[in-house]
């Protein structure tokens, strides 16, 4: 399966790092074929500038901007999203990546005054969550995990339908352990192979 991992995170040093190469290991040992975007590290810019804000609906010139990402979710078949929870959501940068990447045309039709927005995602049928939190899970819960939500229902429309999914977080991170990281280790192995093998 070819599999995009679109990863998130300022510093190399991270738990989160340790992560995603988790996740590209297994893929990679269970034969799939395997794009990483490393954000920070290629440094995308998250920005949308007000001239590619006033060409954002018009067809092909809004794809000139984000060109070679659009190639990757337009080339994956599942995607992994590796990200560490900030303020009960998404980073940033990776928020920014998807305002500027997934554009109008080309992953959705836009809606009209007959019938509303139509997905046009459909070679991608899985999505996956990697992720960490500092609450805990009962206080995600209570926020409602807006990042969990935007990913996977957000994105996930525009996908096939049907589309399987996959969510993995270690709460309450600022009080973790090297005991609980690496149990989280082993389970983001055991559960990414097992999502993506079936």
């Amino acid at each position: 399966m070819r599999v995009l991992v679109v990863f998130s995170h300022p510093c190399k040093e991270s738990f989160n790092a340790a992560l995603c190469s988790k996740v590209v290991e297994t893929l990679e040992g269970q034969g799939h074929e395997v794009r990483l975007s490393d954000l920070y590290a290629r440094g995308f810019d998250p920005v949308m500038s007000a001239e590619e804000r006033r060409g954002y609906h018009t067809p092909q010139a809004n794809t000139v901007p984000v060109a070679d990402d659009l190639a990757d979710i337009m080339w994956c078949e599942a995607m992994v999203f590796v990200y560490p929870t900030w303020w009960f959501g998404l980073p940033a940068m990776l928020k920014g990546w998807l305002e500027r990447v997934w554009v109008p045309h080309e992953t959705f039709q836009m809606p009209t005054a007959t019938h509303g927005a139509r997905p046009k995602m459909q070679h991608v049928r899985r999505i996956a969550v990697v992720t960490t939190c500092g609450a805990s899970w009962w206080l995600s819960k209570l926020i409602g995990e807006p990042g969990r939500k935007t990913i996977l229902r957000g994105i996930g429309i525009l996908c096939r339908p049907g589309c399987r999914t996959l969510y993995l977080a270690h709460y309450k991170m600022d009080s973790s352990t090297r005991e609980s990281r690496e149990k989280y280790l082993r389970k983001v192995g055991h559960k990414v192979a097992a999502f993506l093998a079936k």
